[in-house]
């Protein structure tokens, strides 16, 4: 089957690329295996000046690279060339902090000398998803590179485009051959490649069924995996915050990437003494966004990247409409080509519906008025997810129950949950395991070498 880049805006079929047969993926593998073998020579220090050359052609070709994200999952123009600037980002900083992340740590022990090395495991697979298809390509290969690894990047079916261009980056900022490698490998023949010895660890962002199929598959050959998965992040609002910034924030938090976004604000839990003010002010902002085509500097909010994702979200809501739930604007299908969704606010809504049970990857915020703290907690904490969460209060004691007894990978106070360089990503529950970006995620995919040395 081939892997197709259809712009989600116009329905145009963009263009198309045959899946790798059995023989490519062998000369994959043993291109992996050779740069490898190059790469984990390469001291830090020159493997960061790579990463500092990658930087640069990120940076220089922004434009052209967001258009080309833009044009494959459709997501607005600004956006698109925001997420190329981060992608700059991350390789500055693991170029400014690897080498020094990567050095021997000494230990105390019973012999006269005792240190630990970090050193690489060979290949990762990272298997990544369509929303950000530079950026999460990019968080997850540069520490993993920076630290001595190759990177098989497989990326989502519907981004063939972005995949390929990645692939030619790296190629153009000085990495060996091979070390990362774009691969078109259809889903049956993941564990083909999770087979090979050269491949010893895989990261993956994208859904609970896939990322529980690869652990799996990983776990049966004992090589470990770090897991990004879904969300319903809340993004509690009590009556003591700014609510002017907490619902300028919440629009964005749930509208930005045009609501594709794990960590988007999909349960707003507002105390109920500010509930009706917010929920008013919610609605204006969100009926105001302008929806079109994503190229345009003018709109806000553009298509969902594929026909079936937009028929999910519709579903999604029907269904939550039909037990019980409000829809206070949106909710429709636009009678247009491209595969749009309206901006929607429900309110109203029922335990057990789709919009508090699942996750809705779609322009969709649900309001849930809350009476206090403690039941904000208890609801925000009634998910299987586990990524993120944000919570908006200027009394102390309810900003210390929030980082004690939420149930995530983050507590963003005042702010909008987002991933940043230089700080650890990822989640608990069914939202994954392991850590992305910061010091942490640079020690992921190394084997921690004990050094003990008698006399």
């Amino acid at each position: 089957m081939p892997f197709v880049s259809i712009d989600p805006a116009t329905e145009e079929r963009l263009a198309s690329f045959p899946a790798l047969d059995g023989g490519g993926i062998e000369a994959a593998l043993d291109r992996a295996r050779r740069g490898f073998e190059t790469w984990k020579r390469v001291p830090p220090a020159e493997r960061a000046e790579r990463l500092l050359a990658l930087a640069d052609l990120v940076e220089r070709g922004k434009a052209a690279y967001g258009l080309l994200m833009t044009r494959e999952m459709g997501k607005p123009l600004a956006s698109a060339v925001a997420e190329a600037e981060k992608c700059a980002w991350v390789c500055r900083y693991y170029a400014e902090h690897g080498p020094a992340l990567l050095e021997p740590e000494r230990f105390e022990s019973t012999g006269t000398h005792c240190w630990v090395e970090y050193h690489p495991l060979g290949a990762v697979l990272g298997i990544m998803p369509w929303n950000f298809p530079f950026w999460q390509a990019m968080r997850s290969a540069v520490p993993t590179l920076m630290a001595g690894n190759a990177f098989l990047l497989k990326h989502s079916p519907n981004v063939p485009q972005c995949a390929v261009a990645l692939d030619g980056l790296f190629a153009r900022a000085g990495f060996p051959e091979g070390l990362f490698q774009n691969v078109f490998v259809e889903i049956e023949d993941i564990p083909r490649v999770l087979d090979d010895p050269i491949v010893q660890a895989a990261s993956l962002t994208g859904s609970v069924a896939a990322g529980s199929a690869l652990a799996a598959e990983a776990g049966r050959r004992i090589k470990t995996t770090v897991l990004e998965l879904g969300g319903s992040d809340p993004f509690i609002v009590m009556e003591s915050a700014d609510l002017d910034r907490a619902v300028a924030t919440a629009v964005d938090a749930r509208m930005w990437n045009n609501g594709q976004s794990c960590i988007a604000a999909k349960r707003m839990l507002v105390q109920s003494s500010i509930a009706d003010e917010f929920s008013r002010r919610l609605i204006d902002r969100v009926s105001a966004l302008r929806v079109g085509d994503p190229r345009d500097p003018e709109v806000e909010v553009g298509p969902l990247a594929r026909r079936d994702l937009r028929d999910r979200v519709a579903e999604q809501v029907d269904a939550t409409v039909a037990v019980g739930a409000h829809v206070a604007t949106g909710g429709r299908v636009p009678d247009r080509p491209g595969w749009y969704y309206e901006p929607t606010v429900l309110t109203d809504v029922p335990d057990g519906s789709p919009a508090t049970d699942d996750e809705i990857f779609g322009p969709v915020a649900c309001v849930f008025p809350v009476a206090d703290v403690d039941e904000a907690i208890h609801r925000a904490n009634a998910t299987e997810f586990g990524l993120s969460s944000a919570i908006w209060t200027h009394d102390p004691h309810e900003r210390a129950r929030a980082v004690r007894d939420l149930e995530a990978g983050g507590v963003f106070i005042n702010g909008m949950s987002a991933s940043d360089p230089r700080v650890p990503f990822g989640g608990v529950k069914r939202s994954g395991y392991g850590r992305e970006l910061g010091p942490h995620a640079i020690r992921e995919f190394v084997n921690v070498k004990t050094v003990w040395v008698g006399d």
